[in-house]
């Protein structure tokens, strides 16, 4: 998931660059930027629901954890959850190729979804993939959570804490669901104030696909002991050092 993330975040601050730079660019450079940021949009919610299910069976299933969750099994997993995060937006490609002049593809535009995959079947395919994904990772989460919750009663604190990373996940799946949402409040708002067109898509970049990815680090970072640890070892040495730097500089 943090490549992932890595991927998504790099290509969509591209694509926020070039649109604040040059505003309008190539259909073909869009449609190959925007398909690396839907792909690896839909690719965060599946690794929750995926890594929600390893937990689930690491605390209600412990005995069969070794055997279930090998390796092999999760280089599996990872793959089929990279070919699922393409199946709702590969098919985009075939249609426009099909539906489209070959001069639609030398032209310049703003790098929005409806102003490339603009053919109403397209619209209407993304909306049905968003319900169907969105409805499977939820339930997979409930499930998983109310599971570990009643285990985390009878069971002491790895269950407490794989419960509240389910939480978090939670959380960023929440965030996640502004991906889906985020195009109809902007289309919304940009009618209300249409004078502020730049600020809403760039408020709605910070809201759907970079707060979302602030999440990871925090559940897996800052709640890793060894890392908290090495991380206020070096807070304390970088204070120690400003306040000597303090002292020998004359007053």
């Amino acid at each position: 998931m943090v490549m992932n993330d890595m991927i998504q975040l790099t290509t969509a601050v591209l694509l926020n660059v070039l649109a604040y730079i040059f505003y309008t660019i190539n259909v073909s450079l869009c449609c190959f930027l925007f398909m690396i940021a839907s792909f690896t949009t839909f690719n965060t919610p599946l690794n929750l629901a995926g890594m929600a299910l390893e937990r689930y069976i690491a605390i209600c299933n412990p005995l069969q954890h070794a055997q279930i969750c090998t390796v092999r099994r999760t280089h599996v997993l990872i793959g089929l959850i990279w070919i699922f995060s393409a199946i709702p937006i590969v098919p985009d490609l075939f249609v426009i190729i099909a539906t489209e002049n070959i001069s639609f593809f030398y032209s310049a535009v703003y790098c929005y979804r409806d102003n490339v995959f603009r053919h109403p079947y397209l619209v209407e395919k993304k909306n049905i993939s968003n319900m169907i994904y969105l409805s499977f990772v939820w339930l997979t989460l409930f499930y998983t959570y109310f599971r570990i919750m009643f285990a985390a009663k009878a069971t002491g604190a790895d269950a407490r804490k794989a419960r509240n990373t389910i939480l978090l996940h939670g959380l960023q799946l929440f965030l996640c669901m502004l991906t889906y949402i985020g195009p109809l409040l902007e289309s919304v708002l940009v009618g209300l104030f249409p004078m502020l067109i730049n600020d809403l898509r760039y408020t709605s970049y910070i809201f759907i696909y970079i707060l979302p990815r602030f999440i990871s680090p925090i559940v897996y970072g800052l709640r890793d002991q060894m890392f908290c640890a090495h991380l206020k070892k070096s807070l304390v040495c970088f204070i120690q050092k400003e306040q000597n730097k303090s002292k020998i500089q004359p007053s």
